[in-house]
């Protein structure tokens, strides 16, 4: 995150490492806030522990789950047992992408030669993005507001992204069936599909009556909008077209 928080919430999955191990549990720190967290035996693994050091080590860095938040006291507990495949992988990865678009975020104030103004370059980052990975994202899909960073270094952030992300594609695929009612529907369903292939939309020919329309874009909105787009286009044949589409 781009302005550090000081304590997770309920429920939430987080980075830890695991810096001493007790008989009856273990005190870990979390490695995105600071703050620490105690780790119960209970909550290391499902089933009966007899030796907590079979199950983890000091200096092990593993994911779990918040299950206890008192503030007043900087108390925390965490789970390593409610924290599903899923959820460890995906936290995996999310840490991951916001390292690096952390690390794209500061070699830009770097290269605008504005690391005096960090912390103030940040506070304006956050109003429009809570994570790295979302301002990244924000500039990939061009919606990054024109005040959300400084000029020199919104330059510099959208040139080294440029050199170093692969925009995400989204790809979305409907099944069409399309028959003509007339004679002058043959001409009519070539027309028809021209237009939806204008709009950027790919027309897979499978099998008389069956088509598939395929769209790809920068965003889910944008490909979906561009097969609701396609489909008014063949509504406007109804008198001359049978059509229906499926996902």
């Amino acid at each position: 995150m781009i302005l550090q928080k000081e304590f997770p919430s309920m429920g939430e999955i987080v980075l830890v490492n695991i810096i001493k191990i007790m008989p009856h549990g273990a005190y870990c720190e979390l490695v995105e806030y600071k703050a620490d967290a105690y780790l119960p035996i209970s909550e290391v693994a499902r089933g009966w522990i007899k030796n907590i050091h079979e199950f983890i080590k000091e200096g092990q860095r593993d994911v779990a789950k918040v299950i206890f938040v008192d503030q007043s006291r900087k108390a925390l507990d965490i789970s390593l047992k409610k924290v599903t495949s899923k959820e460890k992988k995906d936290k995996i990865n999310d840490y991951n992408l916001e390292k690096r678009a952390e690390k794209f975020f500061i070699q830009a104030v770097q290269a605008a030669r504005k690391e005096g103004k960090l912390e103030e370059l940040k506070a304006k980052a956050a109003q429009v993005a809570s994570t790295y990975n979302e301002l990244l994202n924000l500039c990939l899909e061009k919606k990054l507001p024109e005040n959300a960073l400084d000029a020199e270094v919104r330059k510099a952030f959208e040139e080294i992204i440029a050199k170093n992300v692969k925009p995400r594609e989204y790809e979305v695929g409907y099944s069409v069936e399309v028959r003509a009612t007339s004679k002058g529907g043959i001409a009519a369903i070539k027309k028809a599909l021209g237009e939806v292939e204008a709009l950027g939309v790919d027309v897979l020919y499978e099998s008389a009556p069956h088509y598939k329309l395929r769209a790809t874009g920068l965003s889910y909105p944008e490909v979906e909008g561009k097969i609701k787009e396609a489909e008014k286009i063949l509504e406007k044949y109804k008198g001359q077209l049978i059509t229906e589409l499926k996902k």
